[in-house]
């Protein structure tokens, strides 16, 4: 029964599931990679957007004071009004 040829084709078959298995955890591996480097990527572009807002708002600062001063006012105004119209995720998701 050892020498069989069904035996050596399931064996076949065994090994042609464990290489495709194989290859199943390699694109999962490269995957998680991809996913770390894809986060670390979106956080220096956060950083290099921040810090370029915070130029832009320091040179506007000292090339033009009271238009400074207006939109920040500006802006300020409109974080106040979202932050009392929208809803916070905390009790929408207590709701459903």
């Amino acid at each position: 029964m050892c020498g069989s040829a069904a035996d050596d084709r399931s064996l076949g078959m065994e090994c042609f599931l464990q290489y495709l298995d194989d290859l199943d955890d390699l694109y999962g591996s490269f995957g998680l990679v991809w996913e770390k480097l894809r986060r670390a990527l979106l956080k220096l572009a956060s950083l290099v957007m921040i810090i370029a807002v915070a130029a832009a708002g320091i040179s506007l600062a000292l090339a033009h004071p009271p238009i400074a001063l207006a939109t920040s006012t500006m802006l300020f105004v409109i974080l106040l009004y979202r932050s009392v119209t929208v809803p916070s995720a905390r009790w929408v998701a207590t709701s459903l």
